[in-house]
């Protein structure tokens, strides 16, 4: 069985962002096992799995990111404005999908993971996530 819904995430600023909650308050009754598919509906921010409890970890993704993906490049896709490009960059990097195993009705993250948002742009405005069910 497949269940599938897309949800609307707020706006957020640059940066890495935890949403594990917001994507546990979207489903309704897992089943007792099977896998969660999350897409992202962009190309200027991605989706990834990682540590979720010390602050420090997304001051260091920022600053990874911003250093192997600097904005001050010559870049010809340019029209969107300086942080565009290298959005696209950082999201191809990280993807735009992770999948995460359903396990007794319950999402089965390791103790310290967390799914975040990677908004790479300065104002990327509202994001839309699919999730996808399968039992």
């Amino acid at each position: 069985m497949i269940d599938q819904i897309e949800i609307t995430l707020p706006e957020f600023e640059r940066g890495f962002h935890l949403i594990t909650s917001m994507i546990t308050k979207a489903l309704h009754d897992l089943p007792e096992k099977g896998l969660l598919h999350i897409f992202i509906k962009h190309t200027s921010a991605g989706l990834t799995l990682n540590e979720n409890a010390d602050f420090t970890v997304r001051t260091d993704f920022q600053s990874f990111f911003n250093k192997i993906v600097p904005e001050k490049e010559n870049y010809a896709h340019d029209s969107e404005g300086k942080d565009d490009m290298p959005a696209h960059l950082k999201s191809s990097i990280v993807g735009q999908s992770i999948s995460i195993p359903i396990t007794k009705h319950q999402l089965n993250l390791g103790i310290w993971q967390g799914i975040y948002l990677c908004e790479f742009r300065n104002r990327g405005g509202k994001r839309k996530i699919v999730l996808t069910v399968l039992s």
